[in-house]
This record gives C-alpha cells, structure tokens and sequence, in this order.
C-alpha cells in the first residue's frame, strides 16, 4: 500500500521531467515509511515497545555522553506522564534491559541505565541503521546538504505547528 499523492501523468514518459515539490513529498513519505518498518524490526528483534526502545535510546545517549538519566528525565524526554513513565521503567526492568542504581549525590534517587545485554543489542540495530545512513549521506555533495538540513528543519516546524495547532483545538 503507498501513501504517494498522485497529481498528474504528465512527463510520465521522459526521463528528463523535472522533479517537483510532491516527488520531494513522496519521497519523505517512502523515508518514514521505511523508517517505521525499521524501528518495528528493532523493538521486535529486543521484544519491546515504541516508548521502550525510545527510552532505551535515551539511556543509551546519555551513558555515551557520560550524562545520568533518572525516571523524571526520561518522562520529560519522551513526553510521557511520571505514572507512565513508572510503568514503562517497570517493565524495562523486568525484562532485563534496564537497571535501577542509586544515585550517588542524592540517597533517595535513582539512576537508571541500560542493561549490557540490551545496551549490546540496541547498539547493534541503532549503530548499523546509523551507519547505513551516514554512508548514504557522505553522497550528498557539501553544498546540498545545508539545503536538506534546512528543508527538513522547515518539515519539522511545520508538523510541530500542526501537532501544536491540534492540541489547541482538543482543550477547546
């Protein structure tokens, strides 16, 4: 099934038909898409959820950049509530990819942190996707890539305003 928007057949037959402003889209479309299909085999492969394998991202970034995460942290990265938040660590931790450590400057909190069997298996599927895409992305001539950053930094504003425009429309 595709999510393509069709809008004409028009330079359907050459080859020299310049690409358009929907192409771009479609092509963004196909990227999530494989992207989804991709984070779908990832959270199979480690037996978890959507918010799960976000929050092992998170933990997984913050040990590499020598940073400690706690519940509070994580429920404020991944925008969900502390009850959630509580829950999801919960069941990270009775699966065996999250560990609870106290945290060493404050008695009463606790320090979370992947697992090195999780943290093993993560890294694998987050490193090679990662890697496939920065070989992809090398290809794009210098000059280009700011024009893709900025195209992209635009898309996002543009959803957040939608996402943010919905949310305003739901408390009305």
């Amino acid at each position: 099934m595709t999510s393509e928007v069709l809008t004409s057949t028009a330079g359907f037959w050459y080859e020299d038909s310049p690409v358009t402003a929907v192409d771009v889209l479609n092509a963004l479309r196909r990227y999530r898409t494989a992207e989804s299909a991709a984070q779908r085999r990832a959270r199979e492969a480690l037996g978890i959820g959507e918010n799960a394998l976000l929050a092992l991202r998170v933990l997984i970034d913050a040990e590499h950049d020598g940073r400690t995460v706690n519940a509070k942290d994580l429920a404020e990265r991944l925008e969900i509530t502390a009850a959630s938040t509580s829950a999801l660590v919960d069941r990270l931790v009775r699966s065996g990819h999250v560990e609870r450590h106290q945290d060493p400057t404050d008695r009463r909190g606790v320090i979370l942190t992947a697992t090195g069997t999780s943290m093993g298996q993560a890294l694998r599927v987050i490193e090679e996707l990662d890697a496939r895409a920065l070989e992809v992305t090398e290809h794009v001539p210098t000059d280009e890539m700011a024009v893709v950053v900025d195209f992209l930094d635009e898309m996002v504003r543009v959803v957040d305003d939608v996402d943010a425009g919905a949310r305003t429309l739901r408390r009305a």
